[in-house]
């Protein structure tokens, strides 16, 4: 299992690593990363994502479960997105799941959702790729977290340009686990207990993938 936590805690300071153009699927090329978004009291999603990766990725080893981390600290530079999909495919994961915080402005905006990649570029990025997704989605909901309001459709956003998604030859999604910006979502992502509870819910949701 490959875990992917967004961004990292040195990209602001190094913007011209960050902003430098790489592959990203479908003849485009984006930014190498970004700096992420953050609640309105400053907690930055680069630590949320790490944190709950880490929490995540314990639960996994926890159940015999091998997990590779896309980045081991909080305190670097990127990777590059490419970079990222490298690491899972060289990885030959059972599936990648990166882990996200959304940073939306929009009045009572709150929930989570789950990108993939569409169209598929290849058969992992169809079915076991939708399967993923709809896992993940249904595991989440199923420990109480609510789908987005307003963006995606029924807690799912298939989406053409994620590089680290389209870049992938293995089944992978990606979670915005909540909208940081919204004062219930910023409360439960900046809260340890709250952190603890999206890794119980997104393990969960992966060993029943991985099981399946």
């Amino acid at each position: 299992m490959v875990l992917d936590p967004g961004h990292n805690g040195a990209n602001a300071k190094n913007p011209a690593e960050i902003n430098r153009l790489v592959p990203a699927g479908r003849g485009q090329t984006k930014a190498c990363n970004t700096t992420g978004t953050s609640t309105n009291a400053g907690y930055p999603e680069h630590a949320f994502t790490f944190d709950v990766a880490k929490r995540v990725g314990a639960e996994l080893e926890a159940n015999g479960i091998k997990v590779v981390y896309t980045r081991d600290n909080d305190s670097g530079v990127g990777p590059c997105v490419d970079k990222r999909a490298e690491i899972g495919n060289a990885a030959n994961a059972t599936a990648v799941v990166s882990i996200h915080g959304d940073g939306s402005n929009s009045a009572g905006a709150h929930g989570f959702h789950v990108e993939t990649s569409s169209p598929p570029l290849n058969a992992e990025q169809g079915a076991p790729t939708t399967k993923l997704a709809t896992v993940l989605r249904d595991g989440i909901r199923a420990k109480g977290f609510t789908t987005a309001n307003y963006i995606g459709q029924n807690g799912l956003f298939p989406r053409p340009d994620l590089g680290g998604l389209n870049l992938s030859t293995r089944p992978a999604a990606l979670i915005e686990c909540g909208n940081m910006r919204d004062a219930a979502d910023a409360a439960t992502m900046s809260s340890a207990d709250g952190r603890q509870r999206y890794a119980d819910a997104i393990a969960a949701a992966i060993e029943t993938y991985v099981g399946a």
